[in-house]
């Protein structure tokens, strides 16, 4: 598969990022165990703001780690696992579906992990990471309003609430008010401003 023309061809992020106690790993086919357990363990603490949770098994589980692996060639998604300790506890990702020059992160954590920051260093990962691929000039955190998990996330990292929006056509789950919250942060590209 060919990367897309909305990024430079060949530049991706790194398939490991570190940040305090946690590990992103690029998701592979292998590590479906991993990603199984997690969702099935977390599935009532998901289920309200994740729909995929509600019907998720391994089928579903090795569908999305192949359909991470098509993103991450194609240049349009960079999806991955968070460890602690060797132990999958969530998922995140670098999603390029707020235009050319942004990427939309998005995160979830096991229950039994919320709590500790780990999503907070998660997030702060994917920024840094953002920061250094050539033309982007911001990232932003989507959410429900109902998620204050994940607004206290964006807030902890600076980012500023840019708009609300009523999202009637996205698939709300069960916890969920249709009504969106976008949160904005700036980072640096370095490498775009390189001389050629």
């Amino acid at each position: 598969m060919q990367p897309s023309d909305s990024h430079p061809s060949g530049v991706q992020p790194p398939d490991v990022l570190h940040c305090d106690r946690i590990e992103l790993r690029r998701w592979h086919a292998d590590m479906i165990e991993g990603l199984d357990r997690a969702i099935t363990e977390s599935r009532e603490h998901l289920r309200p703001w994740m729909p995929f949770a509600a019907t998720h098994d391994r089928a579903q589980g090795e569908g999305f780690l192949a359909f991470a692996e098509k993103e991450w060639l194609a240049g349009e998604g960079y999806n991955y696992a968070i460890l602690s300790d060797g132990v999958v506890v969530g998922s995140c990702g670098l999603h390029r579906r707020i235009g050319p020059h942004g990427l939309e992160i998005g995160y979830w954590l096991h229950h039994a992990w919320t709590g500790q920051g780990l999503a907070t260093m998660a997030a702060a990962a994917l920024v840094r990471a953002a920061g250094e691929l050539p033309g982007i000039d911001h990232v932003e955190i989507h959410h429900d309003e109902a998620n204050v998990a994940s607004g206290a996330v964006a807030r902890r990292l600076g980012f500023t609430e840019v708009a609300r929006i009523v999202a009637p056509d996205r698939q709300a789950a069960p916890g969920e008010t249709g009504v969106d919250l976008i949160w904005r942060l700036a980072v640096r590209a370095e490498a775009s401003a390189a001389p050629a």
